[in-house]
């Protein structure tokens, strides 16, 4: 059961290309945003959607799979976890932020997708 604590699955489009840092260590570093779309039907039987908004981090192999495949617009599968972090700004408030820190990246789609 422990294999499901803060788990998290997610399908959605790459919203911008991926921000690759070298680390001194050698460790690479990925970011990017994935958007995320739910359909409903409103109140007049309308089709709807709703789109979230996730910040991805892969470290690592993950984030090599990164900066060789994925891009703008590309569909992909994300596993890993939820992890949040906080920071103060320059007038003193305290931000928290909450990334998904991903494990696998499955990339979908044809091969001919650009």
């Amino acid at each position: 059961m422990s294999s499901i604590r803060n788990h998290v699955q997610l399908i959605g489009n790459v919203g911008q290309e991926p921000t690759i840092t070298n680390l001194e260590s050698g460790k690479k570093v990925a970011r990017f945003s994935l958007a995320t779309n739910e359909y409903y039907k409103d109140s007049k039987g309308e089709k709807q959607t709703d789109t979230n908004w996730h910040t991805v981090v892969a470290w690592g192999k993950t984030a090599e799979i990164v900066e060789k495949y994925v891009e703008k617009g590309k569909e992909v599968g994300i596993t890993g976890k939820l992890k949040t972090r906080t920071y103060t700004t320059d007038d003193g408030n305290q931000r928290y932020v909450t990334d998904v820190v991903a494990d696998e990246i499955l990339l979908l789609g044809s091969k001919s997708d650009k």
